[in-house]
């Protein structure tokens, strides 16, 4: 079964910075594109930031210039650097994997970053 898996989750002060991991196991297949989506108490999911296999990254506006994406490719695995997190990105963060080729589109469990003032 294909499973991407968070980690780096947590409690951290505005300001502060933390950095996700996603490991997918699971698959031999590369991903096309991997990425972080998160979704506020409610609220809808929404993007944060994805990566293809080329590297070419896209980024929601408001965590331009505060968040970094970055994977790869051969491991299947993806990072989220966060620097100067608001509160307003109180969430639980989800990792997405797709492959087209398999027509998979597989989400994480999720991981609760909360954000203090």
């Amino acid at each position: 079964q294909v499973q991407p898996v968070e980690s780096g989750g947590g409690l951290v002060q505005a300001g502060g910075s933390l950095r996700l991991s996603c490991t997918v196991s699971g698959t031999i297949y590369r991903f096309n594109v991997m990425g972080w989506y998160r979704q506020a108490p409610g609220k809808q999911r929404e993007l944060v930031a994805n990566i293809t296999s080329g590297d070419n990254t896209n980024y929601a506006d408001s965590v331009k210039g505060r968040f970094t994406i970055s994977g790869d490719n051969a491991k299947n695995t993806v990072y989220l650097q966060m620097n100067s997190l608001k509160p307003e990105d109180t969430a639980v963060y989800y990792c997405n994997f797709v492959v087209y080729a398999r027509k998979y589109n597989c989400w994480g469990q999720g991981t609760q970053v909360t954000v203090s003032s």
